[in-house]
């Protein structure tokens, strides 16, 4: 389960999902750019609520997206009942991508959000949106200045709704990943300065992989040049005293080509790989 709060169902926030009901369907017809996340989830429930089968989930696969979220991402579309279109990107092709400085995101998202405008024409689709909420704001997003400068939409965010308050309506609505901790791409793995590598997406996501195994949810693997930095959540570090575990962890990531594996006293966090 995830850490996060859920906020409250007032009627305040029944006003919210009342005004985002009434955004998605004045847009008539929309191409959900879908993550799989929660919230990306319920802009997609809503959407088939109120435009039936004039709405569409497409979902980018790339060196950098979890190959375990692509298949939560299957199962919610056909939860939701919407059709998934699966498009194919390379980040790693885009060599200011690789770079990994603080635009990362945004040549991230602009690529993402070009080719999602251009199937949303090629489909007769009239808007493309996305899951940006407003806790997002308080976060450093580079990806947002792409979304509007290719004119896609956050209707979450034109309703008000934050993170606990998408959380609460998920629930209410039966979403099943109502719950599920934030997710991100594979290269935010990797500190600033670090080239984006294929090599350290696969050691990040395979340690990631095993961790879960492990029974951890709530986590990152920081990859520092061959040094595993661990984060998870506080409560989970009792998780790493028992010395088998230690053993078989240090022996997978070591397998993995990680030189020193480190656990982080400050926890979990987002963006903590810009530290």
């Amino acid at each position: 389960m995830s850490t996060e709060s859920i906020a409250p169902l007032t009627a305040q926030l029944e006003q919210k999902h009342v005004q985002l009901q009434d955004l998605l369907r004045d847009m008539e017809t929309v191409v959900v750019a879908f993550s799989g996340g929660v919230d990306s989830s319920l802009v997609l429930k809503v959407a088939a609520e109120v435009l039936g089968s004039s709405v569409l989930a497409v979902t980018a696969v790339s060196p950098t997206f979890p190959k375990l979220e692509l298949t939560a991402v299957r199962c919610l579309s056909q939860e939701i009942g919407v059709p998934l279109v699966i498009v194919e990107t390379n980040q790693l092709e885009i060599p200011a991508f690789v770079r990994n400085d603080a635009t990362r995101c945004y040549h991230c998202k602009t690529d993402l959000y070009r080719r999602l405008t251009r199937l949303a024409a090629d489909r007769g689709f009239r808007h493309v949106v996305d899951g940006t909420q407003c806790d997002d704001f308080s976060e450093e997003r580079p990806g947002i200045q792409a979304a509007q400068a290719l004119g896609v939409r956050s209707p979450l965010v034109e309703a008000a709704l934050t993170k606990s308050e998408v959380r609460a309506l998920a629930k209410k609505l039966n979403l099943s990943n109502w719950d599920k901790p934030a997710a991100a791409c594979l290269s935010s793995r990797i500190p600033r300065g670090l080239a984006v590598t294929p090599e350290r997406l696969r050691r990040v996501e395979e340690a990631e992989a095993f961790l879960f195994q492990e029974g951890l949810k709530h986590l990152r693997v920081r990859d520092h040049d061959g040094l595993a930095r661990i984060e998870v959540d506080p409560a989970d570090f009792p998780a790493f005293y028992e010395k088998s575990r230690r053993q078989r962890l240090l022996a997978r990531f070591k397998e993995l080509g990680f030189r020193t594996v480190t656990l982080d006293l400050e926890g979990y966090r987002p963006g903590g790989g810009n530290t």
